[in-house]
């Protein structure tokens, strides 16, 4: 009675990465199905209000933006020597 052993690895090689993939594909229908359920009770209601804002602060956002990076390299700089 010989059984060959790399045929039966083989075998459970298969099986294995099966039981993982099929494990995966159930996991994302169970999670595309919590985030419309999740989306459905619970809507998102602030992105419609900070989306008016954001748009009228980055244009004062940019400059000091700009103003801060500009000393951050003359620091740097200055502590070369």
């Amino acid at each position: 009675m010989e059984i060959n052993l790399v045929a039966e690895a083989f075998k459970f090689m298969i099986l294995g990465m099966g039981i993982v993939f099929s494990f995966l594909i159930i996991m994302i229908f169970a999670l595309k199905a919590q985030a419309a359920l999740i989306s459905k009770y619970f809507p998102d209601k602030e992105n419609k209000t900070t989306q008016k804002v954001k748009t009228t602060v980055s244009a004062s956002n940019t400059a000091k933006k700009m103003a801060a990076i500009s000393a951050a390299i003359q620091h740097h700089n200055n502590l070369k020597g």
